[in-house]
């Protein structure tokens, strides 16, 4: 089965929608959930270091697409995704209605995630992720990705799929978002994060 998002191009520089701002992630990444047939013992997506068969997965670096959000992958590196255990992460400043994450989970997994404002103010919001282990979307996220096999430290297991969701994460407070605290949760892998912003956020930094 061939994965739901759609990979628009491999110019990480290339302008997006100005209604959504990529985060970049790579100074947190920190594991390999996505491994290639002659190097699939280098990943680690659980215990028994699952990963993700890399013909089924986007290029590193490619801007995919999931039901029209546009997320921006890791870039060619040692590690693809962040496996959650409370890192803060500085965002471009302004107002936003949802922080979309393209994320897997080990298990379903429910957390929370810090939304920190430029006013000083913390909100924590729920974050569910569903498993990536030959389950389906447990949360309602969509899915970005479905894989026909699964890859295993020394063999490629048939008819065992992997799948990442595309889930979203409310900012219900209305001020400016300057950072996220990620759950202290290694059971969710967060592969790309994107920042939707309000009506009056456009308006006011097109007319400034």
């Amino acid at each position: 089965m061939k994965h739901a998002a759609k990979q628009r191009e491999a110019d990480t520089s290339a302008p997006g929608s100005p209604l959504f701002r990529t985060v970049d992630l790579t100074g947190h990444l920190n594991n390999k959930a996505v491994t290639t047939e002659s190097r699939k013992g280098e990943g680690r997506l659980n215990v028994w270091r699952n990963t993700i068969p890399a013909q089924h997965f986007s290029a590193a670096g490619s801007r995919v697409e999931v039901d029209g959000i546009p997320y921006l992958l890791a870039p060619e590196s040692a590690y693809d995704n962040v496996r959650c255990a409370g890192q803060y992460v500085t965002v471009p400043e302004g107002r936003y209605d949802w922080i979309r994450i393209l994320a897997t989970g080990e298990r379903r997994a429910e957390t929370e995630i810090a939304v920190h404002f430029a006013d000083g103010h913390i909100d924590f919001e729920a974050l569910r992720v569903s498993d990536f282990w030959h389950a389906p979307p447990r949360f309602g996220e969509s899915v970005a990705y479905r894989t026909p096999v699964m890859h295993y430290p020394h063999h490629v297991q048939e008819r065992v799929n992997a799948g990442v969701f595309s889930t979203r994460v409310p900012v219900s407070r209305q001020a400016a978002v300057c950072a996220l605290r990620l759950p202290r949760h290694v059971g969710v892998h967060v592969f790309a994060l994107t920042l939707q912003r309000t009506p009056d956020d456009l308006t006011r930094r097109s007319t400034s």
